[in-house]
C-alpha cells in the first residue's frame, strides 16, 4: 500500500484517547473535541473523528495544530486514508452492514 499522493484527496482520521476523571480534564476534552467539529471534522464514534482533505492539504500542518490543542496526558493518533482505502472499510450498526460515507463534492466557483 503506497502513501497517498499530494495531488490526490485523501480522509484524515483522527484517533484519541483523553482524560476525563475531573471535572477540568471533562471540559478539556469537550474543547478538544470542539474544536474538531470547528475545524471541519466530523465525529465517526466518540473519539474518532474523519474529514475529506481535498487536493494539497498540508497533512503536516494539521498534525501541528491538533498536537498544540491536545490535552496534558491525551494521546492523539492521525491516520491518511486515500478515498478508495475510505470506501472499503467495513461498517456495521446494531449488527446490519451499513454503506461507508461517499466522497464529498467538491465546491464550485462560479
Amino acid at each position: 500500500m503506497g502513501r497517498p499522493r499530494r495531488e490526490d484527496g485523501m480522509w484524515c482520521l483522527v484517533m484519541f484517547d483523553l482524560p476525563v476523571k475531573t471535572a477540568v480534564e471533562r471540559r478539556e476534552a469537550t474543547r478538544f473535541r470542539n474544536s474538531l467539529l470547528d475545524d471541519g471534522f466530523s465525529m465517526v464514534q466518540y473519539s474518532v473523528y474523519v474529514q475529506y482533505l481535498p487536493l494539497g492539504v498540508n497533512l503536516s500542518k494539521i498534525a501541528r495544530n491538533l498536537k498544540s490543542r491536545l490535552p496534558v496526558h491525551g494521546e492523539v493518533r492521525i491516520v491518511p486514508l486515500t478515498d478508495k482505502q475510505w470506501s472499503e472499510a467495513f461498517r456495521f450498526s446494531n449488527g446490519t452492514v451499513e454503506k461507508s460515507e461517499e466522497t464529498p463534492e467538491q465546491l464550485q466557483i462560479f
